[in-house]
C-alpha cells in the first residue's frame, strides 16, 4: 500500500478501538457514573500515552520533538474543546433522545472539513466534500427514529448537539495543527508526543473539576481501576491512531471515514445485545458506506 493511503488502516485501527472503549465505559457508567466514567479515558490513557512515548524514545531511538508555543497553543485548544465537546453531548443527551442527539453532534465531518479549510487551509475537492455529505446523511438516517420531530425536539439540545459536534471538529483540527507545528520527529512520534501533551492537560483539567465539584464521582473513579484501566488502554490506543491519522491526512478524510465507527457499534449491538437491524438503519449504513467507498475512491 502507498504511504500516503496508509491513513486508511489506521483509522479502521482507531474506529474499531473506539468502538471497543465506548462498550467498556458504557458498562462504568453504572458504576462510577457518566463524569466518572467520562474522565477515565484521559485518566487512565494517559500513562499508556507516556509508555508509547518512552518506547518510541527508547527502541525506536527517535528524538523527542521541540515544543513550541504554536504546538501548546493547538494542543490546548484541542483538549479544552474536546472536554466542552463532551461535555455539552452529555448535557444534551440528559434532555433528549441518544438518537437525536447523535444526529446533531455527527455533522461534525462536514465541521471539520470547514474548520480544516479556514484554520489549517486544509485542501477539499468536490468529490471529497460530497463523501462527507453522503455519509453524514447516512448517521442522520440512522440516528433518527420515525414519528421523531427535530422541529420540537427542544431549540436547548439542538443547540448543545451541534456546539457538540462543533467542538469535536475543533478538537480535531487543534491537535492536526498541535502535530504539523512540530519540525522534528516521524509522523508516530508527532502523534505520539501531541497525544501524550494532550492527554496530561486534559487530565489535570478533570481531576482539578472533579476534585472541587465531584470528589465522589473522582473516588469512585480510583476505586474502579481495574475496568478503568482497560477503557484507558483502548481509549489511548484508539486516540495514537486517530492522531497519526491526523499526521498523515486532513482532520476531514479522517473524521469521515471515521463514520464507519457507527457501522461497527451497530453490528456490536447486532451480535452481543440481539439488537434487531432496522431498514431505516440498514439504510443509513448502505449511505455510509457510499459515502466512505467515495472519499476513499477521491484519494487515488
Amino acid at each position: 500500500m502507498s504511504l500516503s493511503l496508509l491513513w486508511i488502516p489506521v483509522t479502521l485501527v482507531a474506529a474499531a478501538a473506539q468502538t471497543a472503549r465506548n462498550a467498556t465505559q458504557r458498562r462504568l457508567t453504572e458504576t462510577i457514573g457518566t463524569v466518572g466514567a467520562t474522565q477515565v479515558r484521559f485518566l487512565y490513557g494517559f500513562p499508556f500515552a507516556l509508555l508509547s512515548l518512552a518506547l518510541l524514545r527508547l527502541i525506536g531511538g527517535e528524538i523527542l520533538p521541540a515544543v513550541n508555543p504554536e504546538f501548546f497553543a493547538y494542543v490546548l485548544a484541542g483538549a479544552v474543546s474536546q472536554i466542552l465537546a463532551t461535555g455539552l453531548m452529555l448535557s444534551a443527551m440528559r434532555q433528549r433522545s441518544f438518537g437525536v442527539v447523535t444526529a446533531y453532534t455527527k455533522t461534525e465531518p462536514v465541521q471539520v472539513a470547514l474548520f480544516g479549510l479556514v484554520l489549517l487551509g486544509d485542501h477539499i475537492t468536490p468529490q471529497i466534500a460530497m463523501a462527507i455529505v453522503i455519509a453524514t446523511a447516512g448517521v442522520l438516517v440512522m440516528s433518527i427514529k420515525p414519528g421523531t420531530d427535530l422541529k420540537h425536539a427542544g431549540l436547548r439540545p439542538m443547540i448543545f448537539g451541534i456546539a457538540s459536534g462543533a467542538f469535536f471538529a475543533l478538537a480535531a483540527i487543534g491537535f492536526r495543527g498541535a502535530i504539523l507545528s512540530l519540525d522534528q520527529g516521524s509522523s508516530v512520534m508527532r502523534a505520539t508526543t501531541t497525544l501524550a501533551w494532550g492527554l496530561g492537560l486534559q487530565t489535570a483539567i478533570l481531576v482539578a473539576w472533579l476534585g472541587v465539584f465531584d470528589r465522589r464521582a473522582l473516588l469512585a473513579s480510583f476505586g474502579a481501576w481495574r475496568p478503568s484501566l482497560g477503557a484507558g488502554f483502548l481509549g489511548a490506543l484508539a486516540s495514537q491512531f486517530w492522531f497519526i491519522g491526523f499526521a498523515l491526512t486532513t482532520a476531514a478524510n479522517v473524521r469521515t471515514l471515521a463514520l464507519v465507527e457507527v457501522v461497527m457499534a451497530q453490528l456490536v449491538s447486532q451480535r452481543f445485545m440481539g439488537h434487531v437491524t432496522t431498514r431505516r438503519e440498514l439504510a443509513g449504513m448502505v449511505l455510509i458506506i457510499l459515502g466512505v467507498g467515495l472519499l476513499l475512491l477521491g484519494q487515488r
